[in-house]
């Protein structure tokens, strides 16, 4: 557990939870606790779901400025490489995650929020890539993230723009699957991933691998990503019980272990 990121384990669900004041600015100890943090619940096998919080109030309000302000070429290199890996270990979780959204989630906190699988968020939040008013662009996942996202154009008015989006713009636009009220965006992220915690967790993380890998490719080899994942699920116990139950019982009774 580090001194700013921390997990919290419940029934199968695991809380990244930063909790850096005022607003989780993305310091280079936040981010090294970010990647750890990740890493750690991906290998974790009691972990079947995870949620990314920031606290009631902000999620991530973006980097630290401060530290990065006076950077010279050499160092910023290294500084976005260190960022991005981060980040990545959380992309690559290989379980179902939500962002919850608070606040604000803005620069590098909506980079983090498009890691996840999906995104809930608070009526009142506010997110966006803001990058481009400070002289730069974003580093950490936005500008591939954000357009895989809700397509090219979209991207580039808020990447151009750096403006805030509100939360129903957010939701029209596809940059958040739900709002609901602030007070309620804990509970109903942990409500939305919890739905899987009992689910094969092996077929899971290949799911999650095939469609990513997949949206990097061309069709023929998607498919066959897909069909490799396919086969290779016939191998677990969870695919024994599962299609055993299914002519035994019907839909929708398999008990799966996650081996």
């Amino acid at each position: 557990m580090g001194e700013f990121v921390r997990v919290e384990v419940a029934e199968a669900v695991a809380t990244i939870r930063l909790d850096r004041p005022k607003v989780n600015a993305l310091n280079t100890q936040v981010v090294a606790e970010l990647g750890e943090a990740a890493r750690a619940v991906d290998a974790d096998p009691d972990v079947r779901a995870v949620v990314l919080y920031g606290g009631e109030r902000v999620f991530v309000a973006g980097a630290d400025i401060k530290e990065m302000a006076e950077l010279p070429y050499a160092r910023a290199t290294g500084h976005a490489r260190a960022l991005q890996e981060a980040l990545n270990a959380v992309a690559r979780i290989g379980k179902p995650v939500v962002a919850a959204i608070t606040g604000y989630a803005l620069g590098g906190g909506l980079e983090l929020a498009l890691c996840a699988d999906f995104r809930v968020a608070g009526e009142s939040a506010k997110v966006g890539q803001p990058e481009i008013q400070l002289g730069v662009i974003p580093g950490a996942g936005g500008t591939q993230r954000l357009p895989r996202l809700i397509g090219p154009s979209r991207a580039k008015d808020l990447i151009f723009t750096g403006r805030h989006v509100g939360a129903e713009e957010a939701l029209a636009i596809g940059l958040v699957d739900r709002v609901v009220p602030d007070d309620q965006v804990y509970a109903a992220a942990t409500e939305l991933v919890a739905r899987y915690a009992g689910g094969p967790a092996v077929a899971l993380r290949a799911a999650k691998e095939a469609i990513d890998a997949g949206l990097e490719t061309d069709l023929a080899t998607g498919l066959e990503i897909e069909r490799l994942h396919f086969a290779g699920l016939f191998a677990t116990e969870d695919q024994k019980n599962g299609m055993r139950s299914f002519v035994e019982e019907g839909p929708g009774k398999a008990r799966f272990t996650g081996r």
